[in-house]
């Protein structure tokens, strides 16, 4: 297999999901040893520091990437697996940002009161002790938190030539800022432009269900990733497997059509996996399925369906493209 090592210097981060030229070609079945910068690309690194005074909003969440997938075509699928995903610092930021997050009042959802304060908080991260410490800016509480590392953004280029910002999460997958999104799941997208032109980044350290203000424990990252190619079955929507579950990701505005867009996808899947009627996987999903959010700040809101496979007959989704690849990722 061909093993590639990536680290790309800040004039080769994407800031798009589309429109933008791949930065090299990879083959199916290629180990990729990727460095992902965090959401701000190194530039908040200390408490005084503000994301209005030293982030153009153009270029958050960095992507390292695009990748161009040799054989990959409109409707085929991309199953990328995640072998690791590591901070690479011993340290990850987060903040409050004006008019941004689930709690304050936003350019979408006008108030006439004033917007909550921009703020910074620096989590010291310790890899040996798997921890990310939260430290309070109004009392002396120090909270060492597990570490839980993931990617805020894992997508494709969109179909129909758009070129969307790193921001935004939608049916190429993109920001969809989901904590299932870690170690040992395997993501599986429609191919929409020849090549694929996957992108991955804003590594989060660790993340609550929703994202509620916004802004994560934004982390550099070590990645490593499967790429590998199924020839046919484009989702509609992101899906995600792991060991104990398969998902489905939808996303848009308000939340609760983000919902429906991965509940419709979910019965699609399991109307596929086990050859049920339209109505029968309606009614199955109804009594088995959970239904995190993922982000409610994004330009879209994402939610995701979780089915437990011990819930169901033994089902090979992708032929069992998931555990063909988490055998490859165990003996890497």
């Amino acid at each position: 297999m061909d093993v590639i090592a990536f680290t790309p210097s800040f004039e080769e981060y994407g800031w798009n999901f589309g429109g933008t030229a791949p930065i090299r070609k990879v083959r199916p079945g290629s180990v990729l040893k990727l460095w992902t910068d965090d959401a701000f690309a190194g530039r908040l690194r200390r408490t005084e520091d503000r994301a209005s005074a030293l982030i153009d909003i153009r270029y958050t969440n960095p992507q390292t990437g695009p990748f161009y997938v040799d054989g990959a075509e409109p409707g085929d699928t991309l199953a990328l697996h995640f072998v690791s995903i590591e901070p690479a610092r011993d340290w990850g930021v987060s903040t409050t940002l004006p008019l941004f997050g689930g709690l304050t009042g936003t350019d979408r959802t006008a108030t006439l009161q004033e917007p909550l304060p921009e703020l910074t908080w620096v989590y010291e991260i310790d890899a040996a002790a798997r921890t990310a410490t939260f430290t309070a800016h109004d009392s002396d509480l120090r909270l060492p938190l597990p570490l839980d590392p993931m990617l805020g953004t894992v997508g494709v280029a969109p179909a129909r030539g758009e070129v969307r910002s790193t921001a935004v999460p939608d049916t190429f997958g993109g920001n969809m800022d989901t904590p299932e999104m870690r170690t040992g799941a395997t993501c599986y997208l429609g191919v929409n432009v020849e090549g694929a032109l996957f992108s991955v980044g804003d590594g989060h350290a660790r993340q609550g269900e929703g994202e509620s203000c916004g802004v994560a424990v934004e982390a550099a990252m070590n990645v490593t990733v499967i790429v590998e190619l199924i020839k046919g079955g484009a989702p509609a929507w992101p899906r995600i497997e792991d060991d104990t579950h398969i998902m489905t990701v939808g996303s848009g505005r308000p939340l609760d059509d983000a919902w429906r867009a991965g509940q419709v996808d979910m019965v699609g899947w399991l109307r596929e996996l086990l050859g049920l009627s339209t109505m029968d996987a309606y009614q199955l999903l109804t009594q088995i399925s959970q239904s995190p959010i993922a982000n409610m700040v994004d330009p879209n809101f994402t939610a995701v369906v979780k089915v437990a496979k011990n819930l169901l007959p033994p089902v090979q989704a992708y032929r069992g493209m998931h555990r063909h690849l988490a055998s490859m990722a165990a003996g890497l």
